[in-house]
């Protein structure tokens, strides 16, 4: 999965649509809707940013995943997107994933930034118990005493979720690291873990990104990225 950390215009996320999916990403991913930490960053295009993110589908062909903050937006996402992503701040908002889990949609599910791996999982089970098993387990990095990157990847969650769970379990290297030259290495180990899948911010400017783009790659760094990861996954008997 790979695209822009936020929808900003038509053009800005079909050229980057069209560019990741060149690359081999199989999943578009983009923010419509984005919670920030501060009430003064740039919250998202919300509705519009949505139908911008179907124009992308319909012209590439890739599905698209983007998060949902709000039980109130099932209606306005559903059978439009492919996969709703609940964010780390939302892992534990209970009636969220009670509502999501009357859906049929595939949900990817981010750890919280401070939450155990029991709680993360029984986080999914709010969402199976409503009849949605088809729960997609995302690591993005914890909060430790650490300052230098803006979350901590926790490696060890990858093979402890798929030994506990049999949910498929993917990796956002980006968010872990805050930092765009250490996406790489952090991707890299995540498929030597044994990771299903990765969630990797791309933008076609990132020093004039309207969020995230310190941790965004260009696009060569993500065709380089893309290259090391076919590498790591052959050296070990997988594909991507």
């Amino acid at each position: 999965m790979a695209g822009p950390c936020s929808v900003e215009s038509e053009q800005q996320i079909c050229e980057i649509a069209a560019e990741v999916h060149r690359q081999g990403a199989a999943v578009l991913r983009g923010g419509a809707w984005k919670p920030r930490s501060s009430p003064y960053s740039f919250q998202g295009m919300k509705a519009q940013g949505l139908d911008l993110l179907c124009i992308a589908k319909e012209k590439t062909g890739m599905p698209i995943v983007t998060e949902i903050t709000n039980p109130a937006h099932i209606e306005l996402f559903e059978g439009r997107v492919d996969c709703y992503q609940v964010g780390a701040r939302n892992m534990q908002n209970f009636e969220l994933l009670k509502e999501l889990g009357k859906t049929g949609t595939p949900i990817l599910l981010k750890r919280g930034f401070a939450n155990t791996l029991e709680e993360f999982l029984m986080s999914a089970e709010y969402i199976m118990a409503g009849g949605n098993e088809q729960v997609i387990l995302c690591e993005r990095g914890i909060r430790t005493y650490e300052t230098y990157t803006r979350n901590t990847l926790d490696i060890s969650a990858v093979p402890a979720l798929k030994r506990l769970s049999h949910l498929p379990v993917v990796v956002d290297p980006s968010h872990a690291a805050g930092i765009y030259w250490m996406v790489e290495p952090l991707a890299m180990s995540a498929v030597a873990a044994g990771a299903d899948g990765l969630i990797i911010e791309v933008h076609n400017d990132p020093a004039h990104a309207l969020s995230d783009g310190a941790q965004s790659l260009t696009y060569e760094h993500f065709a380089r990225t893309m290259g090391k990861l076919r590498a790591i996954a052959g050296a070990i008997g997988r594909e991507i």
